[in-house]
């Protein structure tokens, strides 16, 4: 069956040589439904695995966010289209093969596990009617069960934890907002508006569409899409504290692990900025492989980042690997269409 799969997309299944450090990557296709393991040995990245998702099979169901569990278990999915409420996917690592599922909100998209609570967070981005304020649903990994649902802003899209697990941060991208909700009591502690100068009433010009707080718990940044701008945020003082100017339509973030160098994607630009967060300075710009470039992970030795991007239509998406030593394009596989979420599976030596 997986030997089918793998035909039906037109990519190719391949392994590599024995004994060989290999990073293994999961990319959804928004447009595709299906989800490539993709493999990087430190020269070549090849797909080698698609897991075909959904369960309408004459509709475009949108898998968007992906995440794998603490103990490497399990990885899940959000299914953003449906009828009209998404759905959480639970997979084994080993097989692939579906062993959960969870309806959420309207139109689920970024998540992530908390190493403290155990729990998932997800935010429910909602494409659907007015720009209402929408929500982040709270699951029970282990039952697929939702457990909460906390209100937030306008189109809460890019959503992550902090290190120790105890704080979700999340923004609205038509309402501008910051949220901070705690991780425990399932309630918002503070919120802030990261669009500067924004009348009351009106949708942001900024579109925050990502965060990614430090792993020093001091800071958190986020991405303005509208405005190609990062900003960092203060976690103490709730503040901000540097506004750095970037490539057209930063999207997506992440920091190594050592806090030293923080990737974006740059998606109008089609392109990618390696930033030197001492020195609030942009280190390096790579065009990526496709037009639009999507999300990005950073593998945890801090070697390489991971790099989505969905081509323009027809074209197919693509996984691209920038070396952070070298700040080079060092490899690059062809995945589905409308590549965009992104998550780091494995590092195997």
């Amino acid at each position: 069956m997986l030997a089918t799969l793998v035909v039906a997309s037109g990519l190719s299944a391949q392994t590599f040589p024995a004994n060989v450090g290999t990073y293994r990557v999961y990319v959804a296709c928004e447009s595709a439904d299906e989800v490539a393991l993709v493999a990087f040995d430190g020269k070549e990245a090849k797909v080698e695995r698609v897991i075909e998702v959904g369960y309408q099979p004459t509709e475009i169901e949108g898998p968007h966010g992906l995440t794998v569990g603490p103990e490497g278990k399990y990885w899940y999915l959000s299914i953003a289209h449906g009828k009209p409420f998404g759905i959480l996917y639970k997979y084994r690592t080993s097989d692939d093969k579906l062993v959960g599922e969870c309806e959420l909100g309207m139109f689920p998209a970024t998540m992530q596990i908390s190493p403290a609570t155990g729990l998932l967070y997800c935010v429910n981005f909602n494409l659907h009617g007015r720009m209402l304020p929408s929500t982040v649903s709270i699951v029970d990994p282990d039952a697929m069960v939702e457990v909460a649902r906390t209100v937030t802003g306008a189109m809460p899209h890019g959503s992550r934890l902090s290190k120790d697990g105890l704080h979700h941060y999340s923004c609205a991208m038509m309402s501008g907002e910051l949220y901070e909700i705690d991780a425990v009591t399932f309630k918002v502690t503070r919120n802030m508006q990261l669009d500067v100068n924004l009348p009351k009433g009106h949708q942001s010009e900024a579109k925050p569409t990502w965060i990614s707080p430090h792993p020093d718990g001091k800071r958190i940044f986020a991405a303005l899409n509208g405005k190609a701008t990062i900003v960092e945020v203060d976690a103490k003082n709730w503040s901000v504290t540097r506004r750095l100017q970037t490539g057209k339509g930063p999207y997506n973030l992440d920091i190594s692990p050592d806090g030293s160098t923080l990737v974006a994607t740059y998606k109008t630009e089609g392109a990618i900025g390696i930033w030197d967060l001492a020195k609030g300075k942009e280190r390096a710009r790579i065009k990526s492989t496709r037009r639009v470039t999507h999300g990005v992970v950073i593998s945890p030795d801090g070697r390489y980042a991971f790099v989505s991007s969905e081509g323009k239509n027809a074209d197919p998406g693509a996984l691209d690997v920038v070396d952070l030593r070298t700040n080079k394009l060092v490899a690059s596989a062809a995945v589905g269409l409308q590549a965009g979420g992104v998550a780091f599976f494995e590092h195997k030596k």
